[in-house]
């Protein structure tokens, strides 16, 4: 299990953010558009306890990648933490049926676009969401690397966004009074 540390921020536009990325030699890793499933027991256990269990397909270039992941509580600090296991598997299908033979049912899934770079010691990802919108992530070892990373893109006067794309994409949908869990791009 690891930590996970990032700052979330919503943006207007990745102009300026693409900008700063290149003036600062930030190396772009890849493109990609992520299906993101999440799965929940019948009483919505997970969510109830800010907990997440995620199967997401990620497709790229180089072709398709399958990763399992369970996410912990957030911690309460300004930058988003939170305790995380994830492994890449063979067959989505197969975890699907793992999963619901276990007792989960899949609750929400949604789909977006990400661009991810290299900045130094962190990862900085730019997401375009469906109802959402855009949003910027820099993951990386510490706060200090995450707010030097924030401050150089010129994104230090913007607030951290604690919730989960999860949560938000949740929060959305009841807003507009959907009842259908699947918003793809």
């Amino acid at each position: 299990m690891q930590t996970e540390i990032e700052a979330k921020l919503k943006v207007d536009s990745f102009g300026p953010v693409l900008e700063r990325l290149a003036e600062a030699g930030a190396e772009f890793v890849r493109e990609q558009v992520e299906r993101d499933s999440y799965f929940d027991d019948v009483k919505g256990t997970l969510k109830a306890g800010d907990r997440a269990l995620r199967l997401r397909r990620e497709v790229s270039k180089e072709g398709e990648k399958i990763i399992l992941t369970y996410k912990g509580a957030k911690a309460t600090e300004d930058l988003k933490k939170r305790e995380e296991t994830e492994f890449e598997i063979a067959d989505a299908e197969l975890a699907e049926q793992l999963l619901v033979g276990l007792g989960y049912k899949e609750v929400l899934t949604f789909e977006k676009r990400r661009r991810v770079w290299r900045l130094g010691d962190c990862a900085v990802t730019l997401d375009e969401l469906p109802l959402l919108g855009s949003f910027v992530e820099i993951e990386g070892p510490g706060d200090e690397k995450i707010g030097d990373v924030q401050r150089r893109l010129g994104l230090g006067d913007l607030r951290h966004i604690q919730d989960s794309y999860a949560c938000m994409m949740d929060a959305k949908l009841c807003e507009l009074g959907r009842k259908d869990r699947e918003v793809l791009l």
